[in-house]
């Protein structure tokens, strides 16, 4: 049994939630880059030339690249393995947010209550944590910060197994639609496939986690999700909605068994500051 103190998560948390807001990773960078080269739209070609430059002087200033630096999400694959020793887990980590976005100078962005009370908690705690248990005794910590914006434009439904994947497409296609240029596109879209209700929300949040542009493991989805990167970018939303090649620069399907009589799908979606980033323990 390897023994991790809470205190070393909380500094790793901290330090990812600077990172992440700060840095975005090179993965998502070059997407953007390449989208740079196949846009032919001018406002398109404009609004990535600026994106690319706020990138860079977010990264050599260590500034926030976005002024809304989200609510953290963080998904953790804690090692069985694993003994978390002088302090709670759960609060371990939401203690690294707090002090990563005080820190860090982040805005502070989460309410107390999602209806009644309204009140800022003054530091973005608490995250929103998602632990799976594997074999091993390490512990990797995946942080995603999620803005509004973006996350605002997601949606779920609970289709018809009869639909088949066609009717997932043309889900997929329309959620993208309906969006239009509301989640500061490009956008990286992740899509959940199966479970339940809640697991193919959680699906789809993973999908967002994966190095930006990977295809899924099975050949079938990979050509999907090729598929679908190129019909969203037939919509003509481009870049910050102001028209053009480039609305969307990768599709990642994530897919879970499930019940016979359902067939529930989460669209999820990330801007073009689309934050992940992540360190094992």
């Amino acid at each position: 049994m390897r023994e991790i103190s809470a205190k070393l998560i909380t500094d790793t948390v901290k330090k990812l939630c600077i990172q992440a807001a700060c840095d975005l990773p090179e993965d998502v960078e070059r997407l953007i880059a390449a989208g740079l080269e196949k846009e032919e739209s001018q406002f398109g070609k404009y609004s990535l030339e600026k994106i690319l430059k706020n990138i860079k002087l977010a990264r050599d200033e260590q500034a926030p690249m976005c002024q809304d630096t989200g609510m953290t999400v963080i998904l953790v694959e804690l090692g069985q393995d694993v003994r978390i020793i002088d302090g709670d887990f759960t609060e371990a980590i939401n203690e690294g947010v707090r002090q990563g976005y005080e820190e860090g100078y982040l805005r502070k962005s989460v309410v107390a209550d999602p209806v009644l009370d309204r009140k800022n908690t003054g530091d973005n705690t608490p995250a929103v944590i998602h632990t799976e248990i594997v074999p091993g005794d390490q512990i990797r910590i995946q942080v995603l910060p999620k803005g509004a914006g973006s996350e605002n434009m997601g949606a779920v439904k609970m289709c018809k197994p009869s639909e088949g994947i066609e009717g997932v497409k043309d889900f997929i296609v329309q959620t993208i639609t309906q969006a239009g240029g509301n989640p500061c596109p490009p956008v990286i879209v992740g899509v959940g496939i199966g479970g339940t209700m809640d697991k193919c929300t959680l699906l789809a949040k993973k999908a967002l986690a994966r190095k930006a542009g990977e295809p899924n493991p099975n050949p079938t989805y990979a050509e999907i999700e090729k598929e679908l990167l190129e019909r969203i970018n037939k919509l003509g939303i481009g870049p910050q909605g102001f028209g053009g090649k480039v609305t969307a620069l990768a599709v990642h399907i994530e897919t879970y068994p499930t019940h016979i009589a359902m067939m529930p799908v989460c669209v999820t979606l990330n801007c073009h500051a689309a934050r992940h980033t992540e360190a094992v323990l």
